[in-house]
């Protein structure tokens, strides 16, 4: 569910916080992917396909990413949050699952699928909890430029940098939230934020009932806390949820995962295994397995030449394409009192918009 209307919200509240791009843009970035989004999406639009939709999606997502010199970080979930479980039931009850997954134990397709990135040669990180919670923890510890997801919680989460869309699709236009430039306009704090984002409705809490987007944005500017907002509704017509659990779902949004800096390693898609894996255990024809990756050798090649010539002519806005498959530097950990501190990797980010 993410946050509810938050979307609408920015867009009419805070316009100058979105950018439109295309995904030439992110060329040389290191993107957080949260992966049961992509995942999700594939086996919503494919319903039929089981296993094999999310797989071969995934597969030619991958090296559409790799094409375009962007460096993509697969990020799973761990055992979820006590606090989401009931929103976790309701969405198995509407898919039609027996249950949601308590444990966090990989599925047979998350095995899978975790197989088949390891093939393509792309890094994964393993979530001690919500995946988006990492995904935006990356970004704030500057071990990832963005996050790359559907869901707008990686905003609470502390996110600095969110992109919707990041499909390739021809025409397709690639959106951006920038939250520095959220909190900017709307004048109010990250904490604040959060309070909004729970005032709206969140995956960890109940909401406080008949609060709209405008109204519960200017309760904050107004009261900045929701302890002061309870204190200034009208409980009548805004009745506040018995047993409300805000705080611990202020909790998980601000202290979010605690992660350990690493290395991350892209490597060259190994082309036989992926011709094992996809043509003799998933099934995949194998001629659109060999023709997509010919694409793909055709297209990087293409592009490396486009950033030679770009470079020959003064233009420096891509990295060179033998850097691309290094393993990254290590990011300085940050301390406590420093992650509020923007990172290095935000900065150039936003140098490059």
């Amino acid at each position: 569910m993410g946050i509810t209307k938050l979307t609408d919200l920015i867009r009419v509240a805070a316009p100058g916080a979105i950018s439109h791009k295309d995904i030439s843009d992110y060329a040389g970035k290191v993107i957080a992917l949260d992966t049961s989004i992509i995942m999700n999406q594939f086996r919503t639009a494919t319903p039929k396909l089981q296993f094999l939709g999310p797989m071969a999606g995934i597969f030619f997502r991958t090296l559409t990413f790799l094409e375009h010199d962007i460096k993509p970080v697969f990020v799973f979930d761990g055992k979820p949050p006590g606090e989401k479980l009931a929103v976790l039931e309701r969405r198995a009850e509407t898919a039609g699952w027996s249950s949601p997954n308590r444990s966090g134990t990989a599925s047979l397709q998350t095995k899978e699928c975790l197989q088949l990135l390891k093939l393509l040669g792309v890094p994964i990180i393993q979530a001690p909890g919500d995946g988006e919670a990492l995904c935006a923890r990356l970004v704030s510890d500057g071990t990832a430029d963005a996050v790359a997801s559907e869901d707008m919680d990686t905003l609470p989460f502390g996110g600095g940098v969110l992109i919707r869309q990041l499909n390739a699709k021809r025409d397709s236009d690639v959106i951006e939230y920038s939250l520095p430039k959220i909190l900017e306009i709307l004048k109010i704090s990250q904490e604040e934020f959060v309070d909004l984002c729970i005032l709206l409705g969140c995956d960890y809490c109940d909401k406080i009932a008949g609060l709209g987007p405008k109204k519960a944005l200017k309760l904050i500017q107004d009261h900045r806390t929701i302890e002061q907002v309870v204190l200034h509704i009208n409980r009548t017509t805004h009745p506040v949820p018995h047993f409300w659990q805000y705080q611990d779902a202020r909790k998980l949004f601000l202290e979010g995962p605690r992660t350990v800096a690493q290395d991350l390693v892209w490597t060259e898609p190994d082309e036989e295994a992926l011709v094992q894996f996809l043509c003799h255990t998933m099934h995949v024809k194998e001629p659109r397995v060999r023709g997509r990756m010919e694409k793909f050798r055709e297209t990087r090649e293409k592009k490396r030449q486009e950033r030679q010539e770009e470079r020959a002519a003064g233009v420096c806005r891509q990295t060179r394409m033998e850097d691309f498959f290094r393993v990254t530097r290590k990011r300085k950990q940050l301390s406590q009192g420093d992650e509020a501190a923007p990172s290095k990797a935000r900065k150039n980010l936003n140098k490059s918009k």
